[in-house]
């Protein structure tokens, strides 16, 4: 398992009865996650003076009780090289902004940016379903000029806000609201290429005009037109997934009949996992497909 170890401003203390009690900077959240199936007891005292708690529906969907939580607060990430900063701020569906897991993937890559960058080579990343900017900003600063993608206009103004907050000059990021797959087909026909993607796409969701994304019935499709738009000497392919069933087992298939035959390189997959801090093991939050030159 890959495991964000390096966070100093977030960490899970404890898991039971389907949530995680977490703190994010100076403020406890707890939070339903379907992979807590145990019922273990409740020993840590967060658990009785968390500052907000999500409680999800037997109907679907659920509500944030709140305590004493501001609108936003920002935390910060020290490590693999980097400094950065992320606004935060509860909103629907239990989520604040930020995975903190995939600050395994920022340290990953971010060193493999710099090390081409000592070559005296520019790096060019395209982050596909871009969300609020995580792994743009760690792109960035590690010295890459990055190309952010998203639908939401809201997530992309989030994720300007955190490149702000973490000194991201105007001119390593190219900031885009648009369907993914559209801009891909699009960037195709310009002729444009880039050295290394990142995609996170989502298990459902809908496009700007009412499209349909199902991930395991388009991941495929996807990653076959985002082959063309790698330059000739690419340095790597991130690919997440936090959908059931596209396990570490189908993302190393999925990059390897993809990439491989046309690039060579290496694939490698696992499930990525954050520390719990009451029990000293592994909470799993997904997994994620890399393939390297």
């Amino acid at each position: 398992m890959i495991t964000a170890s390096n966070w100093t401003d977030y960490e899970i203390l404890d898991t039971s009865c389907g949530e995680k009690l977490e703190r994010w900077g100076s403020y406890l959240l707890i939070r339903p996650d379907p992979q807590v199936v145990w019922q273990t007891d409740k020993k840590d005292p967060g658990w009785r003076r968390c500052n907000a708690h999500y409680h999800r529906s037997s109907r679907g969907g659920g509500e944030w009780e709140f305590f004493d939580l501001p609108q936003q607060w920002t935390i910060g990430y020290q490590g693999g090289g980097l400094d950065l900063t992320f606004h935060l701020k509860p909103f629907s569906f239990k989520h604040t902004g930020l995975f903190p897991e995939q600050a395994a993937n920022w340290d990953w890559f971010s060193e493999k940016i710099r090390n081409r960058i000592r070559q005296g080579v520019e790096v060019k990343v395209l982050n596909l379903f871009a969300y609020t900017g995580g792994a743009t900003v760690a792109a960035a600063q590690a010295g890459a000029v990055v190309t952010h993608v998203d639908a939401s206009k809201g997530m992309v103004g989030w994720a300007k806000e955190n490149a702000e907050a973490s000194g991201i000059g105007h001119s390593s990021v190219r900031w885009l609201v648009d369907d993914c797959r559209k801009f891909v087909e699009r960037e195709i026909r310009r002729g444009n290429h880039y050295d290394a993607i990142i995609m996170d796409p989502p298990s459902y969701g809908r496009g700007p005009k009412g499209e349909i994304w199902k991930m395991e019935d388009c991941i495929h499709e996807l990653l076959k037109l985002t082959t063309q738009l790698l330059s000739k000497r690419p340095l790597f392919f991130l690919l997440n997934s936090y959908t059931t069933g596209l396990s570490p087992a189908v993302l190393t298939y999925l990059l390897s009949v993809t990439l491989v035959p046309i690039f060579g390189g290496t694939v490698s997959a696992e499930e990525i996992g954050l520390p719990v801090r009451d029990s000293d093991l592994i909470l799993p939050c997904g997994a994620a497909g890399r393939w390297e030159l």
